[in-house]
């Protein structure tokens, strides 16, 4: 069956219709804010003895920081702040200045520095593949999850590492996680931390008051400022002890605005590396220590990934870890992200063909923090001094083989 073709009146008719959709998507303006703006801030803190020195090493302290989802620059405790800005006046990169507020006691402003462009060439790997074939890992990866006393039928998820190929560690790793959406360093950006200025954060310091960001090619409105709930939190006081070979018990403190928490743990027992989430269904976890987005939050809530903000307390099964002799447990406490833009997105939707946005706001808060899960006893028959379990020996056995 064909279609009369149109008269020339309703011809006319729909394209004065669809004229002002589109006027929008072949003559209007972008809808991209000229710039764009990221601040990170972290609370860090580490209740484990000879872990704050290993941080000031720079192999272990970065190895630890792409673990435990420190800042740009380490783990050490501490109060920690990532910024970044790009513009699209300038998109190789612009100098800029952060002007803070008093509470911040780090001067009156912080200097944005461009990323350094990547340099062509470099030193290629010695790596051959029959090397990466002889150092391939032997032992096993156990998953355990869940809060609770006994381990739930069905667990532990189990790969074998010696005979597992890529797509059976996809599986199972396979996890939630967010797409980095924060103060990142890459080329086009302006960061600080930079070579110029890398001071520490004051333990002291206060992100509330007015805000202000300014350089070539930045909006002279982009001005902002910070509230309580976007302040860094209070530190996550996290506390586990006991018998790793029976049920041990993690405690934290109620940190204010803490949307929710996740905790997980790793041990090495021999040649099996042992890991667990508080996840209530299968979920190692390894995307969810950093920032998230506050939908994230609540829908991993709902979903039983996340415990909710009222829990303080979460009991690691018995066992899981016996062998071990302990673990690194780690947690965090997921704040309230902002967002704003500025003129504000009109709600009428008329308006949205007049409307060019100036400028975007990412503020992105986290408390995290790491101890060990239990203590071994010492037998009643040894008379020794019983001595504290070393993180390093765990990192050694559960990460780097034995």
């Amino acid at each position: 069956m064909t279609r009369p073709a149109p008269t020339p009146f309703a011809l006319a008719l729909c394209l004065a219709l669809a004229a002002p959709a589109l006027a929008q998507s072949k003559g209007a303006p972008p809808k991209t804010p000229i710039a764009n703006y990221w601040m990170d801030v972290a609370t860090v803190h580490l209740g484990m003895p000879g872990v704050e020195e290993m941080a000031d090493m720079p192999i272990l302290g970065g190895m630890m920081g792409n673990w435990f989802g420190g800042s740009k620059l380490g783990v050490m405790p501490g109060k920690w702040l990532d910024l970044a800005l790009y513009t699209r006046q300038k998109p190789a990169g612009t100098e800029g200045t952060h002007a803070i507020p008093p509470g911040q006691k780090m001067g009156p402003s912080l200097p944005l520095e461009p990323v350094p462009k990547p340099q062509p060439g470099g030193t290629a790997s010695d790596t051959t593949p029959e090397s990466v074939e002889q150092q391939k890992p032997k032992g096993r990866l156990l998953l355990y999850w869940g809060c609770g006393e006994a381990v739930r039928p069905g667990q532990p998820r189990i790969l074998d590492m010696a005979t597992a190929g890529p797509m059976d560690f996809a599986k199972f790793f396979v996890g939630r996680y967010a797409p980095e959406r924060g103060a990142t360093s890459q080329p086009g950006r302006a960061i600080w931390p930079n070579e110029r200025d890398r001071q520490r954060v004051p333990k002291d310091a206060s992100l509330q008051g007015d805000h202000a960001v300014s350089g070539d090619g930045v909006p002279q409105s982009l001005r902002f400022a910070i509230g309580e709930r976007q302040d860094f939190m209070e530190r996550l006081n996290l506390a586990a002890p006991g018998d790793p070979k029976g049920v041990v018990t993690a405690s934290w403190n109620a940190v204010p605005h803490a949307r929710a928490y996740f905790l997980s743990a790793i041990g090495g027992g021999g040649d099996d590396m042992v890991l667990w989430s508080s996840s209530e269904v299968p979920e190692a976890g390894l995307g969810l220590m950093d920032y998230l987005a506050n939908a994230q939050v609540d829908q991993w809530v709902k979903e039983k990934v996340l415990l909710p903000a009222a829990t303080q307390n979460c009991a690691v099964p018995a066992g899981i870890f016996g062998a071990a002799g302990g673990a690194m447990l780690r947690g965090i406490a997921y704040g309230n992200e902002l967002n704003l833009v500025h003129p504000p997105r009109p709600a009428d939707a008329r308006l949205l063909a007049a409307w060019n946005p100036e400028w975007s706001l990412r503020v992105r808060v986290k408390s995290t923090a790491m101890t060990m899960l239990g203590q071994e006893a010492q037998p009643a028959r040894q008379q020794k001094k019983e001595e504290p379990i070393n993180p390093l020996d765990i990192l050694k056995k559960g990460i780097f083989g034995r």
